[in-house]
């Protein structure tokens, strides 16, 4: 099948790659535009697994305020570079994270992070549910496995499904970042101050 320049546009508009990498992944893909992204994506994750251990040491801490003033979040993003720090698509990458705790009030950047309490609190809570579900004693560690799963979905900053694209989860943007920056691009921590409620 023929690639045409009007369909390597198309790809180049939808997933911000380079000229000769939609190309590429539309010749790869039989012109399946569809699988060329994903095509994209794969090779984005494998280039942005090689630069995680690159040091991210610039960037911004992003503020958003929201509710009237009753709700508050501060997130730092990092990068490798102050250039790419200060691009627009950075800070309109940090401003959607930003966003993103406000509405959805993860509990922590990454699943490596979630205090332990929190999690075995939960895992006891699946275990009751389990055993009180009537179901065979066998399936019990699948049902549990599945809660524990759709538990980290939904407090797990990089897991959860973003607000304003929920085909997409944090982390399908943090690559997209990383493989349109060539940069190892970082979600550091956060913050988030709710009024009148108690920090735990």
């Amino acid at each position: 099948m023929d690639i045409t320049a009007s369909m390597v546009k198309e790809l180049r508009d939808k997933t911000n790659a380079g000229m000769m990498d939609c190309k590429k992944a539309l010749g790869q893909c039989g012109g399946d535009m569809a699988k060329a992204v994903d095509w994209l994506r794969q090779k984005g994750l494998a280039v942005a697994a090689k630069r995680a251990d690159r040091v991210a040491s610039e960037g911004q801490v992003m503020a958003y305020i929201h509710a009237g003033g009753k709700l508050g979040v501060l997130v730092e993003v990092n990068s490798e570079t102050d250039f790419t720090g200060k691009t627009d698509e950075f800070t309109q990458f940090a401003k959607d994270l930003a966003m993103q705790i406000a509405a959805a009030n993860p509990i922590c950047v990454t699943e490596e992070e979630m205090p332990a309490d929190i999690l075995a609190r939960e895992r006891e809570i699946y275990i009751g549910q389990a055993k009180d579900s009537g179901k065979p004693e066998k399936i019990w560690d699948k049902i549990i496995e599945g809660k524990i799963k759709k538990f980290m979905s939904e407090t797990v900053l990089v897991k959860q499904a973003f607000v304003k694209d929920p085909d997409k989860t944090i982390e399908d943007l943090l690559n997209e970042m990383r493989a349109k920056t060539g940069e190892n691009i970082q979600i550091r921590r956060f913050a988030r101050f709710q009024l009148g409620e108690q920090s735990a």
